[in-house]
């Protein structure tokens, strides 16, 4: 098999690879196939874009969407700026999420902040944020290139349409703050409702600047401008940031809804919203350098947007199921936690915010390692579907799974072994007690056994999109979304109300392991087979690799514990326990032949030989 067409050409020296060049590297090395013809799209990829997991409303969104699918054909450049962005994105609002911790608690003024600062992204994803991705965005790119004015009157037209939209749905959404926050957190005490919709009417004024950055987004993006829509989330990270720290200086540690003044409550509330206007003006003045002037036009008859609108309707119906599901999440959590105060428990880690903090640290070996390869991977499958050939796609799958996989296995075993003390080093100041970082730690271990098929469910998804198929993931979503609600008011019925939150990411995990099983299942006889034998033995030799580092690590977080303080031990034992477990895991993995190890390690020496 020729794979001169993927060759980059003048590669300098000198510079890290990218995960275009592995995945080249990765194809050269694997031996040819019999080319297997016949594949046909159910309709053209580029018609719709990617509306992302669909369920993490908040400040950390969702990296791929519209801007993997709005990328030039040479991706690399862009894809390094989107990895790059996405770094400091994640480690600023890393920052952010310890910050918040320090000054709100994981308790119930906790989970009314988190409440009330998610109900604006989950209203704007599910009403306007997965049109965006899914359909404006590839919009934007065919007008640019069909249309006689290079796509100026559609930017125009989608501009004013969407600011004029989204202004009505935020006067609506402040009205209705009240039964939203009921709708989300049925079971709040009285004074933690009372903050939680006092911060809402703050915070759903979020809804106008999340929808306006993320149409200028859009227009950037098809303008292929991809710098400022991934750094602009960081200065939002940092108003919060400010803002976190400032209430714990005026309020100290310990605030409750029962001691929290007004005041102090519009700080939170007009702080935080104050990140997404700043996010907004950064990335409308990008836009004014790139040359867009916005003209308001109203005159959509005839300008294809209900068109392309009705085209997403397969698109909109797995968002409205991932929002369905978040909306299952959060009522459980938050009712366990009101109820784990009300019986005498402990309520440290008992409610959302600590399923929410857990649930950070586990998307971020995704966000980082699995978003950029799925970025990479999306041109190639599209391009190999394009020419009919199954078993290139099928490669594709395969060889980007398992070279992800390689990096998310030893991450997820590391995350299992050391999730409590990690929690407890960063989250345990100001308001989160030790008690609180370790509950954290516990439910993130639980997550942390979810990132297998997590990533094995988002990849198999970007095979359908390549394929055209937009149908066939949303129907899956159904069945895999019951299977997680069933067992999320289970647990809400069943278990100890302390305990519900810790088991609550085995429900979350089932929607992917169901998901992920039936996609398979479908793809696979679309397909004819997708490598699943080496992609097992793969699996199966990572984790086994990973053993000699999961044990290194357990002894060193036992060993370490009688160090004196809570940040010394922490601090020696994911240090120590980090590099012990990285070099086992290259030496173990190289000693039982992990080819995928072994040739990216191959890769890496070459480049620095090279120098």
């Amino acid at each position: 098999m020729s794979n001169d067409h993927h060759q980059p050409p003048g590669r300098p020296h000198g510079r890290l690879l990218t995960p275009e060049e592995v995945l080249d590297e990765v194809e050269r090395a694997e031996p040819e196939t019999e080319p297997e013809t016949g594949l046909a799209t159910s309709r053209d990829p580029r018609d719709f874009g990617d509306a992302g997991t669909a369920d993490r409303p908040g400040e950390d969104g969702d990296e791929i969407g519209g801007a993997a699918h709005a990328a030039p054909a040479n991706l690399m450049r862009s894809s390094a700026i989107m990895a790059l962005g996405t770094v400091f994105s994640r480690a600023t609002g890393f920052v952010r999420t310890i910050v918040l911790a320090a000054a709100l608690g994981t308790q119930l003024l906790g989970d009314a902040y988190q409440t009330a600062n998610m109900v604006p992204f989950a209203v704007y994803d599910l009403l306007i944020g997965g049109l965006l991705a899914s359909v404006f965005v590839p919009f934007l790119v065919k007008h640019k290139k069909l249309d006689p004015d290079g796509g100026r009157a559609t930017e125009q037209r989608l501009l004013t349409a969407m600011l004029a939209v989204l202004a009505v749905l935020t006067v609506v959404a402040i009205i209705a703050a009240e039964w939203l926050i009921r709708l989300y957190a049925g079971e709040f005490t009285s004074a933690q409702h009372e903050v939680a919709v006092q911060l809402a009417r703050f915070l759903l004024a979020q809804i106008f600047f999340i929808g306006a950055s993320g149409i200028v987004s859009a227009i950037l993006n098809s303008r292929n401008h991809f710098g400022a829509p991934m750094w602009a989330p960081v200065l939002n990270n940092l108003v919060i940031i400010a803002v976190g720290g400032l209430f714990l200086t005026i309020a100290g540690p310990g605030s409750t809804p029962e001691t929290v003044t007004s005041g102090q409550l519009a700080l939170l509330g007009l702080g935080t919203t104050g990140g997404q206007v700043l996010q907004g003006l950064v990335l409308v003045a990008a836009l004014w350098r790139a040359g867009f002037r916005w003209r308001p036009r109203l005159d959509l008859r005839g300008s294809g947007l209900g068109e392309a609108v009705r085209t997403a309707s397969w698109m909109m119906l797995y968002i409205a199921v991932a929002q369905f599901g978040l909306l299952v999440t959060t009522n459980v959590a938050t009712r366990a936690g009101v109820r784990a105060a009300e019986a005498g428990e402990s309520a440290a880690g008992a409610g959302i915010t600590a399923y929410k903090f857990a649930f950070m640290l586990f998307q971020m070996p995704y966000a980082v390692i699995a978003v950029s390869v799925i970025t990479a991977l999306l041109p190639r499958m599209s391009e190999h579907v394009a020419e009919g050939r199954k078993d290139r796609v099928r490669a594709d799958f395969s060889r980007g799974f398992r070279l992800s996989s390689v990096l998310i296995v030893p991450i997820s075993v590391a995350m299992i072994v050391f999730a409590i003390p990690f929690c407890v080093l960063i989250y345990a100041r100001g308001s989160t007690s030790v008690e609180d970082a370790q509950s954290i730690g516990v439910i993130l271990m639980v997550f942390s056994a979810m990132l297998i098929p997590f990533t094995l469910f988002q990849l198999l998804q970007r095979v359908f999109y390549a394929l055209g198929d937009t149908r066939t993931p949303s129907l899956i979503a159904i069945p895999a979304e019951i299977a997680h609600a069933t067992v999320a008011i289970t647990l809400l019925v069943l278990a100890p109300p302390r305990a519900v939150v810790v088991l609550l990411p085995a429900a979350y995990g089932l929607y992917y392991i169901v998901g992920a099983a039936l996609a398979w299942w479908r793809l696979r006889k679309r397909m004819n087979g997708l490598d699943g034998r080496r992609t097992l033995r793969t699996l199966v030799l990572l984790h086994v690799a990973a053993i000699p580092s999961a044990v290194a690590g357990g002894v060193l977080v036992v060993l370490t514990g009688g160090l004196p303080g809570t940040a010394l031990p922490a601090i020696t034992a994911v240090t120590a326990g980090g590099l012990v477990g990285g070099v086992l895991y290259v030496l173990v993995a190289r000693r039982i032949g992990v080819t995928e190890v072994t040739t990216f390690l191959d890769m890496v020496r070459s480049r620095l030989l090279r120098r």
